[in-house]
């Protein structure tokens, strides 16, 4: 029997496993170039890969090529998502602001929950934890957008508590039933003393959980820097990097 031609669906999945698969180079090769100039191990470093807005199709292809570590932003899109690649071997990050009433769902994929700042969530998760017998890692955003002394919870959708609250949440989160303190996490600032001054930022944030690892030895995890300043993530000391654009594309504008 004469063979067809290719279906056009099967073209384009290949075209895109090329495509991600090429990105995926690219960016290894930037973490591998940046460990290199700070002496450390490539191992010392695990790359997530970011992939809000993105269909669950990319996330079984990232996964072909050996990808483990995935994040999501929004739960309304990650929990189908998540859902979807239930049969695939990942560890899912929820890296977006969390407000309670999203608990339940985010505890049910979640293995690591990145934004976590304040206690009413480390609660409520510990809760829903609980409840599902799971065991939830967290990681403490800390936000530089704040000045010393304000409160802990800055203004606007991006969240995170002010450096001088990391330790009694870290206390909060350690004392919870279910949850799991792993370490810290920062988005690069956008106002405030570090705007502008990422590395400043991240090397703030590795002195941070230094301190945090001296009464939380197993608090290790040091998530910072995305695909436009991961070499300074590294430089400064991070143990991971949240990569979004620069593995899956600039995703167009609608309209």
């Amino acid at each position: 029997m004469a063979r067809g031609r290719p279906r056009r669906g099967c073209a384009v999945t290949d075209d895109r496993r090329t495509q991600l698969a090429d990105n995926l180079a690219r960016v290894e090769d930037r973490i591998s170039t940046a460990c290199a100039k700070a002496g450390r191990a490539r191992d010392e470093v695990t790359l997530i890969v970011v992939t809000k807005t993105y269909p669950a199709s990319d996330v079984r292809l990232l996964a072909e090529l050996g990808v483990r570590q995935v994040a999501e932003n929004r739960d309304q899109e990650a929990a189908p998502k998540a859902a979807e690649c239930a049969d695939l071997s990942l560890t899912w990050h929820f890296v977006g602001q969390l407000q309670t009433n999203k608990v339940r769902s985010v505890a049910g994929y979640a293995g690591i929950v990145q934004s976590v700042d304040r206690p009413r969530l480390a609660t409520a998760l510990s809760k829903e934890a609980v409840r599902s017998g799971r065991e939830l890692g967290c990681l403490i955003q800390v936000a530089f957008d704040v000045e010393s002394g304000q409160s802990g919870r800055i203004v606007g959708d991006r969240g995170g508590v002010a450096p001088e609250g990391v330790a009694e949440l870290a206390e909060v989160i350690a004392g919870s039933q279910g949850l799991r303190l792993d370490g810290v996490m920062t988005v690069a600032p956008l106002a405030g003393p570090y705007a502008g001054r990422q590395r400043a930022a991240f090397e703030r944030l590795v002195e941070i959980s230094s301190d945090l690892c001296t009464s939380h030895p197993a608090a290790t995890m040091v998530s910072a820097g995305m695909s436009a300043d991961l070499e300074d993530a590294v430089a400064a000391g991070a143990t991971h990097v949240r990569i979004g654009s620069a593995v899956l594309g600039v995703r167009p504008r609608l309209g």
